[in-house]
């Protein structure tokens, strides 16, 4: 009796497993919508000397293929990272003025690709994916003379606007922790390329560079779970 109570419970595990990561055969996903914050540094020979760190977020679509069991699915999403954001000030020796020069730099990809991993009912969730992406970086300084009395009032002059599209792509690896089928967690690291970068976009800019890793954490809804509340409100 031991040894059968045994040998059971041993053969049970890996289905355990398995149902924990995968959930049921029978049971398919219906995908999830996802918004997260990035934290996006460079990488490469001199990457931290001439570049800097970004924060950002994104949006994110995930569409499970049922045919593959939920092993497979395919992703969407765009993201926005600012790499540079500043304000110097000086004052205008002709008038007077105090004025301010503000310059901004940013980062932003629009993006396709597939994920393997699990993508059921399971609550741990590890996946992998690959993207193919088209990166836009772009770079905007303004003039600011400010009101002190009425901030509503500054005059602001437009000076420059820089930018340049590139395409590359990203190798991703995470953890999705599904919670009752409705809201995920997600957390992983990302290896993005970007070909044909320009060096610099302007004049206070940082320098662009080709390779950067990003450490994402996001919260996710399940389709199906939107889809519910969207009929009952309906009702």
């Amino acid at each position: 009796m031991g040894r059968r109570y045994y040998k059971n419970v041993t053969l049970s595990v890996p289905w355990i497993v398995l149902a924990l990561l995968f959930g049921s055969p029978e049971a398919f996903a219906g995908g999830k919508v996802s918004f997260y914050g990035i934290y996006m540094a460079p990488y490469g020979s001199d990457a931290n000397t001439y570049s800097r760190p970004g924060l950002g977020g994104g949006f994110e679509l995930v569409l499970p293929i049922e045919q593959t069991r939920n092993l497979f699915a395919g992703t969407a999403g765009i993201e926005l990272v600012n790499m540079l954001s500043q304000r110097e000030s000086f004052q205008d020796y002709a008038t007077g003025l105090l004025v301010n020069q503000e310059t901004d730099q940013n980062y932003f990809r629009l993006y396709l690709g597939l994920r393997v991993g699990g993508h059921g009912n399971g609550f741990l969730r590890p996946h992998v994916g690959v993207n193919v992406a088209l990166v836009y970086y772009n770079i905007g300084t303004d003039l600011v003379v400010p009101d002190d009395y009425n901030p509503d009032n500054e005059v602001r002059q437009h000076l420059s606007d820089e930018g340049k599209a590139v395409l590359g792509y990203d190798v991703m690896m995470g953890l999705d922790l599904n919670f009752s089928n409705a809201v995920a967690l997600d957390g992983g690291v990302k290896y993005l390329k970007s070909f044909s970068v320009p060096q610099q976009l302007g004049q206070g800019s940082v320098r662009v560079d080709p390779q950067y890793f990003q450490i994402y954490l996001e919260i996710g809804f399940s389709l199906d779970y939107i889809r519910g509340h969207m009929t009952e409100g309906q009702e």
